[in-house]
């Protein structure tokens, strides 16, 4: 019998399907590799931690120890960072913070402030490969001018499933599929649908991808909302955007799909293209939908 795991971690639920036969020892030591990375990335990146790095960057100024992953993490963030204008950064967390999605999720909005600039605060660099590791394989350092409150929100999830994709993986199994709250990874033979679920009407879908070995993640204004504002904020009007409804993005890593979701909130698409190579479908506020031309997605609305 194929085995499953579904649990709940960086507070959103996790489905993942092995669709191989797997013996019960490899289940149990996959399993506790899988929920020992994701603490690992927890205590990283989530600004909800007293313990995390995050947080503690946003008590002081100075240099800080990320592991060599966060490279791949952070490259993205500067790209689209750049791509967007500065609208897709990981310097909204203060802003995301003011608007009541805090710590201790009050809700409670006060007055915000537009984020500073990357280059105002941030230096990023690796540090020298460490020889226990071997070549590539060192640390990246985080310097930063001032305390500030980073948010990796916009794309973390959408790596930590990437992360888990390549643990499962490294046990020699080719079929499988991650889903952490409708971020995915796909990977085996079969293709596998996917359906978009409708945000004014979440038992339906408008819509049904079909992703072969690769990624798909969605984000919706309906998920994590209060008051005037949503899990998405323009760093430019200090708002969460209206106009669109739902974003979805197939890619070749869950990393690129996510932020790729994310930025279809704050920008036109084609100018992600020149970024990264994905698909994507966008459900506007007044019901009409935007799709990339040859998008593996049949829609049911037009």
């Amino acid at each position: 019998m194929n085995p499953s795991f579904a649990f709940e971690a960086i507070g959103t639920s996790w489905q993942i399907d092995i669709l191989e036969e797997l013996s019960a020892e490899r289940q149990a030591a996959l399993l506790t590799e899988i929920m020992a990375r994701i603490e690992t990335f927890d205590r990283t990146y989530s600004r909800f931690r007293e313990d995390s790095t995050v947080t503690e960057m946003s008590r002081r100024a100075g240099r800080f120890e990320f592991s060599e992953d966060a490279a791949t993490l952070l490259d993205v963030y500067r790209r689209l960072y750049d791509a967007t204008g500065g609208a897709f950064t990981p310097l909204i967390g203060q802003a995301m913070a003011d608007a009541g999605y805090d710590a201790t999720y009050s809700l409670k909005p006060k007055p915000l402030s537009k984020p500073p600039a990357w280059d105002d605060v941030l230096s990023i660099y690796p540090t020298c490969p460490s020889p226990s590791k071997g070549e590539g394989q060192g640390e990246v350092l985080v310097s930063t001018a001032r305390p500030v409150l980073l948010d990796f929100g916009a794309a973390g999830k959408g790596y930590l499933v990437d992360l888990v994709a390549q643990i499962v993986s490294s046990f020699g199994i080719a079929s499988f599929c991650v889903d952490a709250g409708g971020d995915m990874v796909c990977r085996g033979p079969e293709p596998t649908r996917v359906g978009l679920e409708n945000p004014l009407a979440t038992d339906e879908a408008i819509g049904v991808a079909t992703i072969s070995n690769a990624s798909i993640c969605g984000s919706a204004g309906n998920r994590r909302a209060w008051g005037e504002f949503h899990h998405v904020i323009d760093p430019r009007t200090l708002s969460s955007p209206r106009h669109v409804l739902a974003t979805w993005a197939i890619a070749s890593t869950a990393l690129i799909a996510d932020a790729i979701a994310t930025c279809l909130f704050l920008v036109p698409a084609e100018d992600l293209k020149t970024v990264y190579t994905f698909d994507y479908v966008i459900l506007f506020a007044d019901g009409t939908v935007e799709r990339s031309p040859g998008a593996p997605v049949e829609l049911f609305i037009k």
